[in-house]
């Protein structure tokens, strides 16, 4: 089925099943599937599908950007990053005279200050600001869960892993990925619940599992976050 709406076209997948709802859902490769009702009239579909319209065109464009890969940044005026779920535009300064690099948050955007304006210098004092960040905000998940565990983490350090979001050892020396500051902060709480978790139990069993959904029932939605947005989780 090919609709029109808002001078935008789409194609969808229909299947008629034995159901009383109409279902719309995008896979991962970005189709759009409905599943709807038998019988159901396409007057009935066409409504449907454009109290979904804004929903559809949004999910599509995440779905084809994600298979596009990891974005490759601009590091000029106005490109934006991600802190805490939300995107910011950056705004570049450029001051002989300072003795570092440094980024600053405002309401609403990152204020990068340089020595030199250098695409190099501007990547390093973001990825520094995003470092910074997230060991402070881990350490704040940590104190605000420790009451929940008999034993405390031994160490905590930030990593550039390319492969894990934490890790947790038998010697209780956690480690947590720089780019997690770039999640919204339930994301960065269940990351630390759960390496928290494998205090208790070192594997990933449904021990394991249990005790992890004891603190955060809905952990799933913060483990397909990060699934689906760590496309975007770049400097």
């Amino acid at each position: 089925m090919i609709y029109t709406f808002n001078e935008e076209t789409i194609s969808f997948d229909i299947k008629y099943k034995k159901r009383k709802t109409i279902s719309i859902s995008i896979n991962p490769y970005g189709k759009i599937e409905l599943e709807v009702p038998r019988e159901t009239t396409q007057e009935v579909i066409d409504k449907a599908v454009e109290q979904k319209w804004d929903w559809i065109i949004k999910r599509t464009k995440e779905m084809k950007e994600r298979l596009a890969g990891p974005q490759t940044k601009a590091y000029d005026m106005g490109e934006v990053f991600l802190y805490l779920g939300k995107s910011y535009p950056i705004l570049i300064f450029e001051d002989s005279e300072i003795g570092k690099d440094y980024v600053e948050l405002t309401e609403d955007q990152l204020h990068i200050y340089v020595k030199v304006q250098e695409e190099e210098r501007i990547k390093q004092a973001l990825k520094r600001f995003y470092y910074q960040k997230c060991k402070t905000l881990v350490q704040q998940c940590i104190k605000l869960h420790q009451s929940k565990f008999k034993t405390k983490p031994r160490s905590i350090s930030i990593s550039d892993s390319q492969s894990t979001w934490g890790t947790c050892d038998s010697k209780y020396q956690m480690t947590f990925n720089w780019k997690l500051a770039m999640a919204p902060l339930e994301v960065i709480d269940y990351v630390v619940i759960h390496e928290m978790c494998h205090m208790v139990h070192l594997n990933h069993d449904r021990s394991f599992w249990r005790l992890v959904g004891s603190f955060l029932p809905d952990y799933e939605y913060k483990q397909n976050w990060l699934a689906q947005s760590s496309w975007k989780m770049v400097v």
